[in-house]
């Protein structure tokens, strides 16, 4: 089984992102005055989703709000067939640490394909 990876780390984040011609967005009716809405990746090959219409943001956008929500990213590089992985999740840490004391392993490492954040 490939193993997720974790970090806060913009460069890393972005260049995860980049290989795989994924941009920054939002879920489009989550936007508010104050920014950004639910954090997410656009992926050009991805089939559309009509109750996730998602919307382009800026690096510096994406950036913001996540630092602001204390999120983390967790992905894979590779699928257990060794190809390249899509799979991430923007998580809040202290949620992970609180479930897993209750609720068994971390989510970092669990096979969830969810790409919410707050």
């Amino acid at each position: 089984m490939p193993l997720s990876r974790t970090t806060k780390d913009p460069d890393e984040i972005r260049k995860w992102a980049e290989v795989r011609g994924a941009v920054p967005a939002e879920v489009a009716s989550t936007e508010s005055s104050r920014g950004p809405g639910i954090l997410r990746f656009m992926f050009p090959k991805a089939p559309k989703r009509k109750d996730a219409e998602l919307r382009e943001i800026s690096w510096e956008d994406f950036f913001q709000k996540f630092k602001e929500n204390n999120l983390e990213m967790v992905y894979q590089d590779k699928t257990a067939a060794g190809r390249t992985s899509n799979f991430n999740k923007l998580i809040h840490p202290e949620n992970v640490k609180r479930s897993s004391t209750s609720h068994g392993p971390s989510r970092s490492s669990s096979g969830s394909h969810s790409r919410r954040a707050a």
